[in-house]
């Protein structure tokens, strides 16, 4: 501690200039506060400390109680400070001020502490409550120093201030956390230490163990449980405790255990929180809310999935702004300045305002399924956590034991939206849960009339098949593709017709399920139907699996009798994935009726002009397809678009790699088309220029 009669800080002698042994430039101190304000910020500090009520977590209720009966002491003295005649007059003598400054970083301190305390977990507060009860004893040591060291005879104090500051610094002294609490802390600590490493060797834990320890936690409900599972999982993201990531991680799979077998598995009618937010079980109608405009990455315009700063201070997509610096460019794209490097800095504090606002409207980031790609950082060490693997296999096995023997919908439904919650925390628990046979159990469900047990049974069935064995126990469940595409067809919400698209474009990541899906008619119709007819969100993933599934040659012919094409054309402007899945037809056989659609030549010279990045590179290819596979019947109806030669020419400088080779293919052919339409001119062919096919133009 810094001796209380020194100044607290150095200052240069001439304020904004560093030392001549530096060349970095110090900012000026702020200036420090008169007397009068120092008395004041006491006296306040001190107040709001005595009052302070909430406790984050039992086991530390007397040492942060402490602070609380000191703080009260101190307030009663400062108000007789504040009112007396020298400190009114903002004129303290040198060493009282001093010491009073110190006074002043102590309670500033306490009040750090305190709130420190009520952002962490309670679990994490357990296991590092040795630490925080020897800062608590530290705080109170240096204040009761500071206090033995206040010059009271000189601030002319009344007898019974006196008092008050002499009992608080005995009290002070006299401070020992461990006893005061009993130990029963660091007892409390060694049972919860004792029951990861139980599950460490497959003791599964009984309910009544669970429920005492939970109780002596502070948590006594889902709702409760399930903040503890956040928090746990932001603070080892965040890397907060380096020291105790391992035990966190286990205590994570721990408390979604118990959350399970305590609370959400069993009625809790008081409880409304335990299946599902209300905002996914919205009317057929209703559209998810869109998010604000600095969640969207300028890039593409979706929500942001991992925010980073680039070298301008323009915030993008990780995954969106590197595609931009691996075409080749270094500037920023907003701003179009040239950037001194490109070094990526992640935006946590908006990556976590962007995760609030999906929880609060039930909005799923990430397409392919809700554990998305950037999963909790637990799950990068989960694969050599033992006590953690054993406790997800326990609440796998547990959870789909229920599942079999639920008869009501509101059983079924507390159950399966554990599933799906657990089948989104990690490959391993995806493992373990499809191991223990919860797909035929979850296909019936999709039918359900009840539209939080059909959303939570789909979305389920999506988090699942991101694992591959997973994605084949569910194409061989028997009735699972055909119950998907009821669910989009028939499903009670658009956030369940979403996910039904969504699953099927992840089991369409596999070669021989992609055919096989492909060659299933009312799958394709389901999702032509929604490209054409749902939401934004719905669209998209809808226009992603037809993607999937046009990259198989012989599904095309059957896309295409769907609709597929002017589906995709419908969407052109506003999805990007829309042109993706025109070039994709275009090169497989469906060129013929991409052109036959009327103004389908032109939407495209318009996407290719207007779009995102990725939607004008894919705009730029559909159009050489069409014109490689079609010839002149198509380079005709590109040649007159108004201004199609300045989009080729503004691409080629400007888009990504693979834009500006496309865009330069596509100035070939129409320079080609042009030069043998000009050489039939001259010989005045009787034959239109348009109907013939200059052998030059379908050379690449």
């Amino acid at each position: 501690m810094a001796n209380p009669r020194t100044v607290l800080t150095s200052a240069p002698s001439s304020p904004g200039f560093c030392s001549s042994s530096s060349s970095a430039f110090v900012p000026p101190a702020p200036p420090s506060p008169s007397d009068g304000e120092l008395l004041r910020s006491l006296h306040r500090l001190a107040r709001d400390l005595s009052a302070a009520s909430d406790t984050p977590a039992p086991f530390l209720r007397a040492a942060l109680a402490s602070i609380t009966r000191r703080s009260k002491l101190l307030a009663a003295a400062f108000d007789d400070l504040v009112t007396c005649a020298p400190a009114a007059a903002g004129d303290l003598p040198r060493s009282a001020s001093l010491c009073l400054r110190e006074v002043l970083l102590v309670l500033q301190r306490f009040k750090a502490l305190a709130a420190d305390c009520a952002a962490r977990s309670r679990m994490r507060l357990l296991l590092q409550s040795d630490e925080i009860e020897e800062e608590v004893r530290e705080l109170h040591q240096d204040l009761a120093t500071l206090l033995d060291l206040l010059p009271v005879a000189e601030l002319g104090l009344a007898d019974d201030v006196v008092d008050l500051l002499a009992l608080a610094s005995r009290q002070c002294r006299r401070f020992a956390p461990a006893a005061a609490a009993g130990g029963a802390d660091q007892a409390l600590k060694a049972r919860v230490l004792s029951l990861i490493h139980g599950i460490e060797r497959e003791i599964v834990p009984e309910r009544e163990t669970l429920e005492e320890i939970l109780g002596e936690v502070g948590v006594s409900d889902a709702a409760s449980c399930g903040d503890e599972i956040e928090s746990l999982e932001r603070e080892i993201g965040d890397r907060t405790s380096e020291r105790w990531a391992d035990a966190m991680i286990a205590l994570v799979a721990l408390l979604r255990y118990a959350k399970c077998v305590l609370f959400s598995a069993t009625p809790q009618p008081s409880d409304p929180k335990l299946l599902i937010d209300a905002a996914e079980v919205d009317d057929d109608e209703a559209e998810p809310p869109a998010p604000p405009p600095d969640f969207r990455c300028p890039i593409t315009l979706d929500i942001m999935r991992e925010p980073v700063v680039v070298a301008s201070g323009q915030t993008y997509d990780r995954e969106s702004i590197a595609r931009w610096f691996d075409s080749g460019k270094s500037t920023c794209p907003k701003t179009g300045q040239v950037l001194t490097n490109l070094e990526l800095v992640p935006n946590k504090a908006l990556k976590n305002l962007i995760a609030k606002w999906c929880r609060e409207n039930g909005v799923a980031v990430e397409s392919g399924g809700e554990a998305g790609k950037c999963e909790p950082a637990a799950q990068a060490v989960s694969a050599t956590n033992k006590a953690a693997l054993e406790a997800a296999r326990m609440t796998a096995s547990f959870l789909v034991k229920k599942l079999s023997l639920s008869f009501s919908p509101d059983a079924a439904n507390r159950v399966v939206h554990e599933i799906r919650l657990l089948s989104k925390s990690g490959a391993d628990s995806r493992a373990f849960v499809g191991e223990a046979g919860a797909v035929p159990l979850l296909v019936p469900l999709l039918y359900s009339d009840d539209a939080a047990l059909q959303l939570n049974a789909v979305t389920a069935l999506l988090n699942l098949s991101i694992l591959e064995a997973n994605k084949k126990r569910i194409m061989h469940a028997e009735g699972a593709v055909e119950g998907v595409a009821h669910i989009m067809s028939s499903g009670a919400t658009w956030r369940a017709k979403e996910n039904a698209a969504a699953t099927v474009l992840s089991l369409a990541s596999v070669h021989t399920y992609r055919r096989r899906l492909g060659r299933n008619l009312s799958v394709v119709e389901k999702l032509v139907h929604l490209a054409r007819a749902g939401p934004a969100s719905t669209k998209k993933d809808a226009l992603a699996a037809l993607l999937s599934l046009a990259g198989e040659r012989e599904n095309v012919g059957k896309l295409v009798d769907a609709g597929v094409a002017q589906a995709a054309l419908s969407a052109v402007g506003g999805e990007e994935t829309a042109a993706a899945v025109l070039a994709a037809l275009a090169k497989r056989g469906g060129a013929e009726a991409i052109v036959s659609i009327d103004g389908a030549v032109a939407r495209l010279v318009a996407e290719m002009r207007r779009g995102t990045e990725w939607g004008r590179e894919n705009a730029t290819a559909a159009l050489v397809l069409l014109c490689r596979r079609l010839g002149a019947r198509a380079v005709t109806q590109v040649m007159a678009v108004p201004g199609v030669e300045w989009a080729i020419w503004e691409l080629m400088g400007t888009g990504t790699e693979r834009a500006r080779r496309k865009a330069a293919s596509l100035g070939r052919i129409c320079r080609r088309w042009a030069a043998a339409s000009a050489a039939d001119g001259e010989r005045g062919s009787a034959c239109p220029a348009a109907s013939v096919v200059p052998p030059a133009m379908m050379a690449s």
